[in-house]
């Protein structure tokens, strides 16, 4: 291509895509109001696209009601212009997160967005967003969380705000003896209570409460696989995408009481944050009255995606509490005994996806394999030459990342419905002297396809057109439970006779095939599967 025709190109894709980005000049008007639980709402449109913002979903979780279930939201009179984001939840905002935040973070945070087509008339599939951040960032505002895109395709969007941190995931005894609803998974309550407000509301705005499809990057991909486990969500998503969710082990993971594998209950860290804080010695009531007390930034802290608190003495549960309701147990455990929601599943990874390990030496690495020892070893290092610094990182990001999602994928379809896994190694062309791979959550913008919001001036025709392929298969996702559709590159079911992925290539294709790292893969999960983590929760 000319430089001359490039420059043109790329004019084009940015002309077209400053429409769908909000503050890039388009025209605004204002809708007709729409009445849902509370009152009655107007949004703004513009380019096609109506769009509400800020819309209270459940009661502000403050004062009283800080560490409780989210309550009925309350009632106001009039109408009220959701036309601007609500304030993202408490948090410690991280320098470096993929997705910045557009507002002040705040206690008062249990709001919710919707984007649709401004001229909606047959019911249109939905699809409901949980952001990542580790359970201690996030939010709905950033603007590569943006919905037009979907709504341009016929597909009603909606992204809500859950509590984060000590705020999202919090026991106490006197919480205990206070009786007053489900302990410790405030977070996944309130993904639950979003859910639920969708499908009492969602036709209201034109989208179809039985076809509603869940999708979460990260820590939402991980809320997404424990609402597929937890009984309380049961029916309220009909479809699921995770990405970059892991799929066998627990973030957090801790009990409500007792100690489990030497790890303190969620309860002995609660009570160790109110000793932080000067609250011991009272009676139960006095205790809870004075941790609902505590100033939002004390009870923050210093929490983000950096810092999780201190190690000796936690202070922070790190996420979901194995609590017997909420949360029953891990997802894949739920999975395998059939108990966890069996939906149609798109599900991935980036090829350069987190990665860790703890081991300091190669030997002691193969050796954590077990049985599996020398097939870890000739899958990873056949020749022996590998540096610890380079296989480690392998391991961890497959044990961690690719191999979890092909055992989502591998128990879904187990479970008689189709599965599409996909790795995704698409890598901005600006990025790509400092990326040798795609990093976690740097998907997202290509799945929203928002990559001009996220790369601006940087963003070249080839990006484009990789996010256009990425939105098109999640759209169709959406539509019908199967990404495929005529003039894209075909991605079969999974079968795990085959061992296929389809990977996002970085030339901005897509192809279907055996898994390059199988044999890696192979070796995690056999690894795994002999592994006696402990009784598993029923």
């Amino acid at each position: 291509m000319s430089m001359q025709r490039a420059s043109t190109a790329l004019a084009t894709v940015m002309t077209c895509v400053a429409a769908m980005v909000p503050g890039t000049g388009a025209a605004q008007g204002v809708t007709p109001a729409v009445q849902v639980e509370g009152g009655s709402v107007t949004g703004t449109t513009a380019a096609g696209v109506a769009v509400f913002k800020g819309i209270a979903f459940a009661a502000p979780p403050v004062g009283p009601l800080r560490w409780r279930a989210p309550q009925p939201v309350q009632k106001w009179s009039g109408v009220r212009a959701a036309d601007r984001f609500g304030h993202d939840c408490m948090q410690l905002p991280f320098p470096s997160d993929a997705a910045p935040l557009g507002t002040t973070p705040a206690e008062d945070c249990l709001v919710l967005n919707v984007w649709r087509p401004a001229a909606s008339a047959a019911p249109k599939p939905v699809l409901v967003w949980i952001y990542g951040g580790g359970f201690v960032n996030g939010g709905s505002s950033p603007a590569v969380y943006d919905g037009s895109a979907f709504a341009r395709q016929d597909v009603v969007f909606v992204s809500f705000n859950y509590r984060l941190g000590r705020f999202g995931f919090f026991a106490h005894p006197a919480l205990s003896a206070a009786n007053e609803g489900p302990l410790g998974n405030y977070a996944l309550l309130d993904q639950i209570a979003a859910l639920q407000w969708v499908r009492a509301n969602i036709a209201k705005f034109g989208g179809d409460p039985a076809q509603v499809t869940l999708m979460g990057e990260s820590a939402g991909g991980a809320s997404v696989l424990n609402l597929m486990a937890s009984p309380m969500a049961k029916g309220l998503f009909a479809r699921a995408i995770v990405m970059s969710g892991g799929g066998r082990t627990l973030i957090g993971g801790v009990p409500l009481r007792g100690e489990a594998g030497g790890r303190p209950s969620a309860e002995t860290i609660g009570v160790n944050f109110a000793t932080a804080q000067g609250i011991t010695g009272r009676s139960d009531a006095e205790t809870l009255a004075s941790l609902r007390a505590l100033p939002a930034e004390q009870v923050r802290g210093e929490l983000n995606l950096a810092y999780r608190g201190p190690v000796d003495v936690p202070t922070y549960a790190g996420g979901p509490i194995v609590d017997g309701r909420v949360v029953v147990g891990t997802t894949d455990g739920a999975m395998r005994r059939g108990t966890a929601m069996a939906v149609p599943m798109m599900v991935g990874t980036t090829d350069a996806d987190i990665a860790g390990f703890g081991e300091t030496s190669k030997q002691g690495l193969f050796a954590s394999f077990g049985a599996q020892a020398d097939a870890a070893r000739a899958a990873y290092d056949p020749a022996g030459a590998q540096e610890l610094a380079a296989v480690g990182p392998e391991v961890g990001r497959d044990r961690l990342m690719h191999e979890p999602a092909r055992l989502v994928a591998q128990e879904t379809q187990r479970a008689g419905q189709p599965a599409y896994l996909y790795r995704f190694g698409y890598v901005a062309q600006s990025m790509r002297k400092d990326w040798s791979g795609a990093p976690h959550a740097t998907d997202i913008p290509y799945f929203f396809d928002t990559v001009a919001a996220k790369y601006g001036a940087a963003l070249t025709p080839q990006d484009a057109r990789a996010a256009q392929l990425a939105n098109r298969y999640v759209v169709n996702f959406v539509r019908k439970g199967d990404p495929n559709a005529p003039g894209l590159p075909r991605w079969p079911a999974f079968d795990a006779r085959r061992g296929a992925v389809q990977l996002l290539q970085a030339d901005a294709s897509a192809i279907n095939g055996v898994d390059p790292l199988k044999a890696r893969l192979d070796a995690v999960q056999g690894a795994a599967d002999a592994v006696v983590a402990g009784p598993e929760l029923h």
